[in-house]
């Protein structure tokens, strides 16, 4: 494998199996289709959920890549013409910010 080292280099500045082990478990709606993306531009995970016509996209930044938050966030797209973001462990707000970002587009 070419980029042997590389991917060594990404995966420990990343610490993926530390992520593995903190991220918590979800259970989503079962009217939610869920599609697991590529990591990229710095997120530790990344996932679109689709209901009908509307589409959220989610990821999970753990480093402040992407934003300043100072924790371990997620991020919702797009959600009341902005973005919402909430502690990796509460998942509770999470999912509820995913379905009205899912209603405000139905409407």
């Amino acid at each position: 494998m070419k980029n042997y080292e590389l991917i060594l280099k990404y995966e420990e500045i990343m610490e993926h199996m530390k992520w593995a082990q903190e991220i918590p478990y979800m259970s989503f709606p079962s009217d939610w289709e869920v599609k697991i993306t590529p990591p990229h531009v710095g997120a530790v995970v990344r996932f679109r959920v689709k209901k009908g016509d509307a589409e959220v996209s989610i990821y999970l930044d753990c480093y402040d890549n992407l934003g300043c938050v100072g924790y371990p966030y997620w991020e919702v797209y797009p959600y009341e013409e902005d973005v919402f973001r909430c502690d990796m462990l509460d998942t509770e707000s999470l999912l509820r910010a995913i379905g009205e970002s899912i209603s405000g587009q139905s409407v």
